[in-house]
Order: C-alpha cells, then structure tokens, then sequence
C-alpha cells in the first residue's frame, strides 16, 4: 500500500510545521509520508528541538525548506495542511496536485514573549495542541 503522502506548511519552516512533520512520521509512519516547508526559510526554532526532544524525537539535524520549491516541482500531495494562523495561511500557494487542503491554527513559538521557561511551556502546549490535531486526522483514515 502506497502511503498517503502529507505536506505542512507554515511561516518559516522552523516551529509549528517541523513539529508536525515528526508527530506524523513517528506516529503513523507506516501509513503517511509527511514533509514539511515554509513559506520563507528560517532557522529551526532551539525551543522547538528541546520540546521535541522530551518525547523522545530528535530534529535536531532537520533542515528548513521553502514551500514554493515543492510547488516548481509538482511533488503530489494527498494532503496540504497549513498550521499558521489564518491569516497566514492564506499566503500559501495552492498545490494543483493535491487531493485536500486543511487548515490547522496554531500560535507561533517565534513570537513568544516572556521568560526562557514561559517560552518553553507555551512551546510545549503547542505541540500538544499539534498532537492532538495529528492524532485526531490519523484516526479519521481508521
């Protein structure tokens, strides 16, 4: 069986979408095939890798990726979520190959203010909140 395959797309590439991209893979890697871009290339985000790192997932060595280069190439896609907020993610190219786009919305870690460990904690509830929404669309394919 061919896996479903699933891009996530938001800002920068460094937070929100990375995160994504991980919890599908080590959840559901049997089945789906997810990747993830920006719509800019940023730097991974070190609050993201060290919340990341306390489930045991390592993207540490994950490059950023620019989403437009997935739409040159008309890589098809089952499934393009954006995991920005609305208004962002309306920024997002439309990807001609793709059977569904779905729209999640998150707050970004990047612009978090506050002390290291408030930042940390709101990073954590994030990708929670991710974790949930992915748990939530794999069992949809049960």
């Amino acid at each position: 069986m061919e896996k479903i395959k699933v891009l996530f797309v938001c800002i920068h590439n460094s937070a929100r979408s990375q995160m994504a991209e991980a919890l599908l893979n080590q959840l559901a890697g049997d089945k789906f095939e997810a990747t993830s871009a920006g719509l800019e290339k940023g730097t991974l985000n070190p609050l993201v890798i060290k919340v990341m790192s306390e489930i045991g997932i390592d993207i540490s060595k994950n490059l950023t990726k620019d989403v437009f280069e997935f739409y040159k190439n008309s890589r098809p896609f089952n499934y393009v979520i954006t995991v920005c907020d609305a208004a962002m993610s309306e920024r997002c190219p439309v990807f001609p190959n793709a059977s569904k786009t779905l729209h999640w919305s998150f707050e970004d870690p990047s612009s978090l203010t506050g002390t290291e460990e408030e930042k940390l904690e709101t990073t954590r509830k994030i990708r929670d909140e991710i974790e949930v929404e992915i748990r939530k669309f794999i069992e949809s394919f049960s």
